[in-house]
């Protein structure tokens, strides 16, 4: 049924960071209402790989997706906020201190400042140019995202790419399964620290490097995958055993709705003034991935600095002839 809400600040999108807005605002007594596409909190996080290792929270040396999301359900819990989850934010209407958000689903929520935290907004796998390969993705033998670890226990598991998650799941994984990783080139774009693990990982024996390979074939049938073809860029190949392939060679990324509602942008991220994370439109802000300016890091605690910085500025937005005066957490405690 669609619902009709007012608050101080909409938050678009209510992944990790904005679930943190919540928090921000929260703590500056300002209400907020969540906004996602997705029929869950917790973004990519929840929906794409709730099991997959976390390294770079402050005070976890690790945390999975999922507990992190948790985590952070539990931090928010003092500050009742309304959610509109499984809707998609179709128009943004209004100016600064009174702007209108209508959903596709019908909803209407009257704000007074905007906080776009829409992640990779509308997001899908970039998937390899390989014959047959919507057969082995119906049946899981092809999977993007990995939601249960242990379902990949005693597989032969090819992963293909050269990125943190390609590292993070081969060091995840390397316990439990059969690991061969594929990548064209011997350097990965993996963090530093967790890329000599992998290298310390294969002179162990734990992890098979297959470089520099790339994808090149499906070996099966009906679905079932038996083998990975791999080749060079002259053409060698070789044929890698394989129950499962892991491809993670990135997002592909469409601000959807977003694009069109005049905010200055490039290449599918939104620009926003550093200090504020404000964007082009006054009283509208963006934070976490879909943000972009010079210096910008796409880490989550990176994201959840920008939630503090937006719900401080939007505190002026709100409350535009009330001083702010910042205090610590450790002094003024939680609101009640």
């Amino acid at each position: 049924m669609a619902q009709t809400l007012q608050t101080d600040v909409a938050i678009v999108g209510a992944g990790p960071v904005g679930l943190f807005a919540v928090f921000e605002l929260g703590m500056l007594k300002l209400s907020s209402v969540l906004i996602d596409a997705l029929a869950d909190v917790g973004g990519q996080c929840a929906a794409l790989y709730p099991e997959k290792p976390i390294y770079d929270i402050p005070a976890h040396p690790a945390i999975d997706a999922a507990d992190l999301v948790a985590r952070l359900e539990q931090q928010i819990a003092p500050f009742p906020t309304p959610r509109l989850l499984g809707c998609v934010v179709t128009g943004l209407a209004g100016e600064k201190g009174a702007f209108v958000l209508t959903t596709d689903r019908g909803d209407t929520v009257e704000a007074k400042a905007v906080i776009l935290a829409a992640g990779a907004g509308a997001f899908g796998p970039n998937r390899p140019p390989l014959e047959g390969l919507p057969a082995y993705e119906t049946t899981g033998a092809v999977q993007y995202y990995v939601k249960q670890r242990e379902a990949l226990r005693g597989k032969r598991v090819v992963i293909a790419g050269g990125g943190d998650s390609a590292v993070d799941w081969a060091l995840a994984l390397k316990d439990i399964a059969q690991v061969a990783v594929v990548h064209r080139r011997p350097k990965f774009r993996a963090a530093p620290e967790t890329a000599a693990q992998l290298d310390a990982a294969a002179a162990k024996g734990e992890v098979e490097m297959v470089i520099p390979y790339q994808l090149h074939a499906l070996h099966g049938e009906a679905g079932v995958l038996t083998g990975v073809e791999v080749a060079t860029l002259k053409g060698e190949t070789k044929l890698l055993p394989a129950d499962v392939l892991l491809p993670f060679f990135g997002l592909s990324m469409d601000l959807g709705p977003i694009a069109g509602w005049g905010l200055d942008s490039d290449a599918h991220h939104v620009k926003v003034e550093p200090s504020t994370c404000e964007t082009s439109t006054p009283g509208v802000f963006a934070i976490g991935d879909v943000a972009t300016y010079p210096g910008k890091l796409k880490l989550i605690l990176q994201g959840f600095s920008e939630a503090a910085m937006a719900a401080h500025a939007a505190h002026a937005v709100v409350h535009p002839n009330t001083a702010l005066h910042f205090e610590y957490s450790t002094s003024k405690g939680v609101p009640g």
